[in-house]
C-alpha cells in the first residue's frame, strides 16, 4: 500500500481499517475504525481534508478527491459517513455522503453535493454540484433524479454490505 503524507500532513488511518496494497492514500485523510480501500483506489487529501467514518468500504478502482477555495468556488472537504459502500469505480469528489449509504458502480458525486443518510445512488448517476439529496430515498440518473422511497430491505441491505466488508477486510488483514 502506498501511504504517503503531503505538506507535513500524513494520513490518519484506525489500526482495525484495511488498506490494500494497491491503494494510494495520500495526505489530509482520516480513515475510521473498521474501514477498507480496495484495490487501485486513490484518496487524495492535499488541497482540503477527507474524512471516512467508521465500517465504510471503498471499492475498487474508486477515486476520492476534495477541492480548494479560489476565486471561481469555495473548497470542500470530502466527508464520508458511517457504514457507506462506495461501489467499484465511483468518484467522490468535495462532497458529504451520510450514513449507511451506498454509491453505486461508477457514479459520480460532485463538489458540494449532499447525500443525506439512507441514500442509494444508482450505477453510473451523476449527482450535480450543490445538489442535495434527502434521506431515505433511491436516486438514479444522469444528472441523478429521485426514483421512490427506500423500502425496508434496501434499508436493511445498507446495513448489511457494511458489516459484509467489515468481516471481508478482517480475512484480507489476516491472510
Amino acid at each position: 500500500m502506498t501511504i504517503r503524507k503531503y505538506k507535513d500532513i500524513s494520513p490518519d488511518i484506525h489500526a482495525t481499517a484495511y488498506i490494500d496494497e494497491s491503494a494510494v492514500v495520500i495526505g489530509d485523510v482520516m480513515i475510521g475504525q473498521d474501514s477498507s480501500v480496495w484495490p487501485m483506489s486513490v484518496i487524495r487529501g492535499d488541497v482540503n481534508s477527507i474524512t471516512i467514518g467508521a465500517r465504510s468500504n471503498i471499492q475498487d478502482g474508486s477515486i476520492l478527491h476534495e477541492s480548494h477555495t479560489s476565486e471561481f468556488f469555495p473548497g470542500y472537504p470530502l466527508v464520508v459517513g458511517d457504514d457507506v459502500t462506495v461501489g467499484h469505480k465511483a468518484i467522490l469528489h468535495a462532497c458529504t455522503v451520510g450514513n449507511m449509504c451506498l454509491v453505486g458502480m461508477s457514479a459520480t458525486v460532485m463538489d458540494g453535493a449532499v447525500l443525506g443518510d439512507y441514500v442509494i445512488i444508482g450505477a453510473g448517476s451523476l449527482v450535480p454540484p450543490g445538489k442535495q439529496l434527502e434521506s431515505g430515498f433511491l436516486y438514479v440518473g444522469s444528472p441523478v433524479k429521485r426514483v421512490r422511497e427506500l423500502n425496508e430491505k434496501e434499508r436493511a441491505f445498507l446495513e448489511y454490505s457494511a458489516k459484509h466488508y467489515a468481516k471481508l477486510k478482517d480475512q484480507h488483514k489476516a491472510s
